[in-house]
């Protein structure tokens, strides 16, 4: 289960999610009854599931109420059964007032947090348009490190002006840190936000593609020295603590979203359908609370579309994927002589007959990869 809520105090400039800031205060109770209702319509569409994992995302799901959360988790188990080793996740921003609640969150029922660090030093957080100091971070952690069993938090390298020598430092330090699983995203420009605007007038300049790719390298390097190596192309563990919600998505599973403009993956009826909910809140809300769904997108996939997406899921897997899955899924095979050449060219290689996966040479260009190997 992904549940999306799409409020923050702040748009961080290079930021593209569906996220929203509302200077008027959000009635939790009637989302959380929307919420409620989503819930149970897809519970009475899709029947009996045991859930696997819950992920509250957002948006800045931290500045809900724990009884707003204890809520929507009780919606939830109202509905299906629980795996008994559920992943239950909610994402924070590491502010002050937000870590305060850890504890309420946990009381709730979430074993599980993933903090938005994004960089350790003031004025690359300012740049970022955070709104939480280098310190408040650290602070924020330590409490989520007493609070839940396990957390994560998320970097952005990347940023304009980094040299590997200054992220080797700050990576080394929030390896020092603790923590089971690092998020570690480089920095994108994203059409429509302020960043692309500041980026086109030469205002920022992020680094160039061979700057880009060692720095990328030296993460996976310094990762692996530490044993958080990468599972997948920017996420980092130590063994076991994987990410167990997102390893369903990069494992083609089943996943239902709910939220304003939320996503999902459902088998209904023996087909697999891609489901997305309005993007605005007020609309969706509207929607909900009117007697329709708040979807609005709900397709068919064809095979074709499966083999696809299984393709662009599970290649970021450094344990690749399953060849004769994707047969099954795709009705079709990869193209031998696709492979035979991509293998040649050093960015994807073998294991026995029966398993592809990408290597580190060709994770910085997955996307041709995959697009050439779905051709």
């Amino acid at each position: 289960m992904y549940l999306h809520w799409p409020f923050c105090l702040a748009k961080c400039p290079y930021c593209d999610f569906n996220s929203f800031v509302r200077h008027d205060d959000i009635d939790e109770a009637r989302f959380a009854r929307a919420f409620t209702r989503e819930i149970a319509a897809t519970a009475q569409r899709i029947g009996p599931r045991t859930v696997r994992s819950i992920f509250i995302g957002g948006g800045t799901p931290s500045l809900l109420q724990p009884a707003t959360v204890a809520a929507l988790l009780e919606a939830i188990a109202e509905q299906w059964s629980f795996d008994d080793d559920i992943e239950i996740t909610i994402e924070a921003n590491p502010t002050s007032v937000e870590a305060t609640r850890f504890r309420g969150y946990r009381d709730a029922g979430v074993n599980r947090a993933s903090l938005g660090v994004q960089a350790l030093n003031d004025a690359d957080l300012r740049a970022l348009g955070r709104m939480h100091t280098a310190k408040e971070a650290l602070a924020a952690l330590e409490i989520a490190q007493g609070v839940f069993g396990r957390v994560s938090f998320d970097l952005i390298y990347a940023r304009p002006g980094q040299t590997p020598h200054l992220w080797q430092q700050e990576l080394t330090s929030a390896l020092a840190l603790g923590t089971e699983h690092l998020s570690l995203y480089q920095l994108t420009i994203e059409e429509g936000t302020p960043f692309f605007a500041l980026n086109a007038a030469g205002k920022i300049v992020p680094p160039d593609a061979d700057l880009a790719r060692e720095l990328f390298d030296l993460t996976q390097a310094v990762t692996r020295d530490a044993g958080l190596p990468a599972y997948e192309v920017s996420n980092h563990a130590r063994r076991g603590a994987e990410s167990r919600h997102n390893l369903i998505y990069w494992h083609s599973g089943e996943y239902a979203g709910i939220g304003p403009g939320a996503h999902g993956r459902l088998a209904v009826g023996g087909r697999r359908r891609a489901l997305a909910a309005e993007r605005n809140p007020e609309a969706w809300l509207q929607r909900v609370e009117a007697g329709a769904t708040g979807t609005v997108v709900d397709d068919v996939l064809s095979r074709e579309e499966i083999g696809d997406e299984f393709l662009l899921m599970g290649l970021r897997l450094a344990e690749g994927i399953d060849l004769g899955r994707y047969s099954d899924m795709a009705d079709r095979r990869i193209d031998p002589e696709r492979i035979a050449q991509l293998i040649e060219f050093g960015f994807v290689e073998t294991i026995g007959d029966r398993r592809l996966r990408v290597t580190q040479a060709g994770f910085p260009i997955l996307d041709a990869v995959v697009a050439d190997l779905a051709a």
